[in-house]
């Protein structure tokens, strides 16, 4: 089998400022949406499920734990998801693959909003959401790789890392949203109101939002280097892309992609959804309080992430993301204790500096990872990579944060836990090339080169 072959080794041209600005605006809108509904099932797991979904047992841990195993299927979905969008981007395209998510995803979470609770249907209204949680998952796995693709492969080499932020960027704003319709929510009624049926609006109004970026994404193109690769496949009839090729050809940069998603997907869900948890049960703070703490740091991480974008184009992909990995073991054993003074502005301030750390390794991410893999196979490679971690990393990081707290009622175990995340990352930086300023179409040619060498000895054997 043969890889296809470049008709030149020259990287193609990088496109127009403006068109670049729209790709990235394109891929923010759609990513906005969908981040927006999936940290908003977060949100009202630590606010609402547990006892709008699930039976009352005493203690309000354990409706917590259950709503936040129902929200582990979501990840445990996300890889299914990555490997299915990932062969049809790799075979397709980015942008229908980008279009059939965000429909799928939308769907999924209005859906959620019109659920009956446990009083109403007993454990069918459980089961109803796991079932639309799977599928708002299979929709997000499919989406992260196209999206922060969509720019990378479109972006100069010498500023990849900046521009390929920005859909990273997007994901904060996702969320902020999130938090911002429920702290509206919260405040416009009464906390029994809010438990019954104001959490709802937040999930109707994706539809309103779906709309939005579904149109943005309709104009958006495809990366000149993938239309060559995917015309090159296509004439030499060659099946070598997608999720069986990269688990075959670049097995140590899936491994990579694993470890380098470790600590950022642990520490990111422990800073925005373990943080209320242990505020709200272990200190009975103030739901809006709460919510206005997490939108000021969303606000503030989204700020932050294209500035690590551009350090990591000017000083190296490791060394930023190394600095983020190591600030990040630290935060726990400061902000724990922050949180407990019950200072607003303290609060705050944790909650703050850990997205700070967390955009040191998330705004490199999207380069790193395009970077591991020629385009023939970058969306499944990149997909598989990030999104088997997140049912190790992103789906136990709660679950098994409020288990210890319960157990030990101490945030120690859990500091650890984020100190042991930490150094298996940073394993992952140290273990990488540096590929700065690197060129995909390089990354391309050595891999026909290296594919071809293989066949052609095959051949004399």
């Amino acid at each position: 089998m043969t890889a296809p072959t470049r008709a030149s080794g020259h990287p193609a041209a990088a496109p127009s400022s403006s068109k670049l600005k729209r790709v990235v605006a394109a891929s923010m809108a759609g990513t906005v949406v969908e981040w927006y509904e999936f940290f908003l099932y977060a949100t009202a797991a630590s606010l609402v499920f547990g006892t709008y979904f699930f039976p009352a047992t005493g203690s309000p841990l354990d409706g917590i734990i259950a709503a936040f195993v129902t929200y582990a299927v979501g990840f445990i979905a996300r890889p299914l998801g990555g490997i299915v969008f990932g062969q049809i981007g790799d075979r397709f395209g980015r942008k229908p693959t980008l279009q059939a998510t965000i429909i799928i995803v939308g769907a999924a979470t209005f859906l959620m909003g019109c659920l009956p609770g446990f009083q109403s249907i007993g454990y069918w209204a459980p089961a109803m959401l796991v079932a639309l949680r799977f599928i708002q998952g299979f929709a997000v796995g499919g989406e992260w790789g196209g999206a922060v693709l969509l720019v990378a492969e479109q972006s100069p080499d010498r500023s990849r890392a900046f521009w390929s932020s920005w859909p990273q960027a997007a994901v904060p704003v996702g969320n902020l949203l999130a938090t911002l319709v429920l702290l509206v929510s919260s405040w416009a009624m009464s906390s029994a109101a809010f438990l019954e049926w104001g959490w709802r609006i937040a999930f109707w109004l994706s539809a309103v939002i779906v709309l939005v970026g579904y149109y943005i994404r309709r104009n958006v193109e495809e990366a000149p280097i993938f239309l060559e690769a995917k015309a090159q496949v296509e004439a030499e009839k060659a099946t070598s892309y997608g999720v069986v090729e990269v688990l075959r050809r670049y097995p140590i940069g899936i491994m990579q992609a694993m470890g380098l998603r470790f600590a950022e997907n642990i520490v990111y869900y422990i800073v925005v959804s373990f943080t209320i948890v242990y505020l709200k049960t272990v200190h009975e703070y103030d739901t809006s309080q709460l919510l206005l703490a997490l939108l000021i740091a969303h606000v503030v991480h989204f700020a932050i992430i294209p500035q690590a974008g551009r350090l990591a184009d000017r000083w190296g992909r490791k060394p930023v993301y190394l600095t983020g990995a190591i600030l990040s073991a630290t935060w726990a054993f400061f902000a724990f204790p922050m949180f407990d003074t019950l200072n607003p502005v303290l609060i705050v301030l944790a909650v703050t500096i850990g997205l700070c750390f967390h955009a040191f390794m998330y705004a490199p991410q999207p380069a790193v990872m395009a970077e591991l893999f020629p385009t023939r196979m970058r969306y499944s490679g990149v997909s598989l990579g990030s999104q088997v971690t997140a049912i190790l990393a992103g789906s136990l990081a709660p679950i098994l944060a409020i288990q210890w707290l319960r157990d030990f009622g101490s945030w120690l175990p859990i500091a650890f836990y984020i100190v042991f995340a930490c150094i298996v990352t940073a394993i992952a930086v140290l273990s990488l090339r540096e590929t700065k300023g690197v060129s995909l179409q390089a990354i391309d040619d050595a891999d026909a080169a290296r594919t071809n060498a293989r066949t052609a000895a095959a051949s004399a054997a």
